[in-house]
């Protein structure tokens, strides 16, 4: 049975377990450490998995967390941006989601290359049956209690210290992003709106915003500072009601007065709600998101 710690207890035992936890400091990021941590390949060469999970504060589910390094990251003393990505287990090559998988360290492979955008990324695999819920921070009378709050908690308060303290980041907001699709997209917006002193961009891909639609008021109320970027996409083919409410965000986010957060607005006619429609705009979508970066 997981131990219960609260969100700064389970950071403060994370950091003391991790004090020899030395990734980015050498040429490698594998192997066991005297932590007792480890990461282990995965198959792509550049995305390893931390072992052991990760426990979530307030929810005690362990959590995979996948984390991916641009191609130059082991021969230099460079540190990177950050992007951080929902559903983990369905971006990286080799990924056995249903629907196909996002191909997110092969397309910023090439980035580096064409562009010589290099970021890390970290990838935290859904809860399966719970991610409905741990993507939703309102209670929802059809899906249950909202625990998106403490998701959120758990990669602001816990994963990103420790991330910026064993591989080489820019932690500052202005090099953090937050990335996801469908209720990954809802619990990405609900970020950069409920943390705009850690991210400073976002990619909101075919957003559900219907299962927290309070998502419109707090965005009403919540004004973002005028270096966020916004990075918005949905398909045509994803039906009436994730559409219109789609549109209705845009309209809210646009009829603000200016200057307001920087908008990337994708409208792809006829396009479906999968990791393929995703994958082919994910390459648009975080180059212009991390623009300076390159």
């Amino acid at each position: 049975m997981p131990m219960h710690f609260s969100t700064r207890a389970w950071c403060a035992r994370l950091l003391v377990l991790c004090a020899a936890f030395n990734f980015g400091c050498g040429a490698s990021a594998q192997g066991v450490t005297a932590s007792g941590l480890s990461a282990q390949s995965a198959p792509s060469p550049r995305v390893t998995v931390l072992s052991p999970q990760l426990i979530i504060p307030g929810l005690d589910r362990a959590r995979t967390v996948r984390i991916y390094v641009p191609p130059g990251y082991a021969s230099s003393v460079k540190r990177y941006p950050v992007l951080y990505m929902h559903d983990g287990q369905n971006l990286f090559a080799g990924a056995t989601a249903h629907a196909g998988q996002w191909d997110v360290d092969d397309t910023l492979d090439g980035l580096a290359r064409s562009q010589g955008l290099e970021l890390i990324v970290v990838a935290i695999d859904n809860g399966e049956v719970h991610r409905v819920t741990e993507f939703n921070p309102w209670d929802n009378v059809r899906f249950g209690k909202g625990e998106g709050r403490l998701y959120m908690d758990f990669i602001v308060s816990v994963l990103k210290p420790l991330v910026d303290r064993h591989y080489r980041t820019l932690p500052g907001r202005e090099h953090t992003g937050v990335m996801g699709s469908s209720l990954g997209g809802l619990v990405s917006h609900y970020a950069i709106l409920q943390y705009p002193e850690v991210f400073s961009k976002a990619g909101i891909f075919s957003p559900a915003y219907w299962v927290g639609p309070e998502v419109f008021e707090l965005a009403a109320t919540q004004p973002l500072p005028t270096d966020a970027r916004l990075a918005m996409y949905m398909g045509g083919g994803e039906g009436d009601e994730a559409v219109n409410d789609f549109r209705r965000m845009l309209e809210q986010l646009q009829a603000k007065a200016k200057p307001g957060p920087k908008l990337w607005i994708k409208w792809t006619p006829g396009a479906q709600h999968n990791e393929g429609a995703w994958r082919a705009e994910f390459a648009s979508a975080v180059s212009w998101m991390y623009a300076s970066a390159h």
